[in-house]
């Protein structure tokens, strides 16, 4: 029974410290941090896996190729994105802000004006669905344009009204 007590002790020690260090982790690296062994830990993490298969719980240990990690399940992916601010670097925030008061807008041009940066930029950006594409029929290239969830998340209902102001303000000054 001593066992089965150090065993679970292991495991929670295992759960804190991959909440503590919020990246997925080896066995070794695991192995490390609790100063034990990596076979042990291996033990403690199939004990863990087989807790957290057994609870309703909002979070799961998943292993990714040598790697464990503790997050929250797909399945409040939608919640996170409500009440985590967003992190965009500055970077993608001009290239998003370039497409919402130029767009739509020829993904050539954006890249012209933003430089070849703006390659992983644009693909954050549609990965995060504040932009969408599609292709320019005239040439070979994309057409970017911001989402309503682009409009949704930063509260942005009168982008065109903002752009054509600019527009005025530029031929009065």
């Amino acid at each position: 029974m001593q066992g089965d007590t150090d065993l679970r002790t292991l495991a929670m020690r295992v759960e804190a410290i991959l909440y503590l260090k919020a990246q997925p982790l080896t066995l070794k690296e695991l192995a490390t941090l609790a100063g034990t062994d990596p076979e042990v830990i291996e033990l403690a993490l199939i004990e863990l896996l087989n807790d957290y298969a057994h609870r309703q719980t909002a979070l799961e240990v998943v292993q990714i190729d040598d790697k464990y990690s503790l997050q929250l399940k797909s399945a409040f992916q939608a919640l996170v994105q409500s009440l985590v601010p967003l992190e965009l670097g500055v970077g993608a925030q001009r290239t998003l802000a370039l497409i919402a008061l130029r767009g739509p807008i020829p993904q050539p041009e954006v890249i012209a004006l933003r430089g070849s940066s703006a390659y992983q930029h644009i693909q954050e950006l549609l990965t995060l669905g504040f932009i969408q594409r599609r292709r320019d029929n005239r040439s070979r290239s994309y057409i970017l344009q911001v989402t309503e969830r682009f409009h949704q998340y930063f509260q942005v209902d009168q982008l065109p009204t903002i752009a054509a102001e600019r527009a005025d303000d530029s031929h009065t000054h």
